[in-house]
């Protein structure tokens, strides 16, 4: 019994999605560090999402009688400048950082994403103009391109979020760009072509699903940098407004008592670390699911 014509795509995608899935069950299990980057992001953004259930104590509580206590059985991570406790602040903080990140880098992938199939499919002129742009923006350092555009516009969760998108969007165009350029020659674009498809169909429908494993890869890893340019601007006095709770906020305020209550900079230090190192671990394990050639060097 053949399948009826409609039912193809369909059955399609589902083979796809299901090749996709095992490709990367595959690539994890061979890279088992990738499992372990996986492990600690997702608790990482549990533990942001109940953050009110799990802190221990309201973040933004002060008593001066608990100023400067170093880590104890009351206070783990011990207590600020304030006497608010270090532990309920830094995962309240996680919140901030996983929001800015993930929105930002959300943005950047779609409209970076978008803009480099454009500048591949059409070429000629329409992609020099596009890929010079980039260039323009891909200039600057991430950091410095973040620092002018929340010195001009002020610092705020908004302003932060369009400061890192700007940033990572020149990655995105140019890592969406080069496999456009190759995958618009293959035939079944070109069967697409032959049956009228319109140009913004055969760059959603069958251009964008052969190249978003890629992208995907590079969000993994922006996602760690958006972390720590948003940490960055928090350090110097451009990120969330206090009292509320900042990673990078934190480190700025241990700061200044380094010397004699180290803890105010290392939990938060400590924190964006394993973040970074786990979205470093399962950026990996993508990888290698796109690439079958590295699960041998991995």
């Amino acid at each position: 019994m053949t399948t009826p014509a409609h039912d193809l795509p369909r059955s399609y995608w589902r083979t796809t999605v299901a090749a996709a899935w095992a490709g990367l069950l595959t690539a994890f299990n061979t890279n088992k560090t990738s499992w372990v980057g996986l492990a600690l992001f997702v608790a990482v953004c549990l533990m942001a999402v109940f953050a009110p259930l799990i802190a221990p104590h309201d973040p933004l509580a002060q008593s001066i009688l608990y100023r400067l206590k170093p880590p104890s059985a009351e206070f783990w991570m011990g207590t600020d400048y304030y006497g608010r406790d270090i532990l309920s602040r830094l995962i309240h903080g996680a919140r901030i950082s996983l929001f800015i990140g993930l929105v930002a880098i959300g943005i950047a992938l779609v409209i970076g994403s978008l803009i480099g199939l454009i500048a591949g499919y059409y070429g000629g002129r329409t992609d020099i103009i596009i890929m010079q742009s980039m260039d323009v923006l891909l200039a600057f350092p991430s950091l410095i391109l973040g620092l002018i555009v929340v010195a001009m516009l002020g610092p705020s969760v908004t302003n932060l979020v369009i400061a890192i998108a700007l940033t990572a969007i020149p990655p995105f165009a140019r890592i969406a760009r080069a496999p456009t350029m190759t995958v618009k020659e293959r035939e079944f674009v070109e069967a697409g072509r032959s049956l009228g498809y319109s140009d913004l169909r055969l760059m959603l429908g069958h251009i964008l699903p052969n190249i978003l494993p890629e992208i995907l890869v590079m969000g993994s890893l922006w996602l760690a940098t958006a972390i720590r340019v948003e940490a960055s601007l928090a350090f110097i006095g451009l990120g969330v407004a206090p009292p509320t709770a900042t990673w990078g906020g934190m480190i700025r305020e241990g700061f200044e008592n380094i010397l004699d209550s180290f803890w105010l900079a290392l939990f938060p230090s400590l924190a964006i670390l394993v973040v970074v190192f786990a979205l470093n671990l399962l950026g990996d394990g993508l990888r290698d699911a796109i690439d079958p050639k590295l699960r041998g060097e991995s």
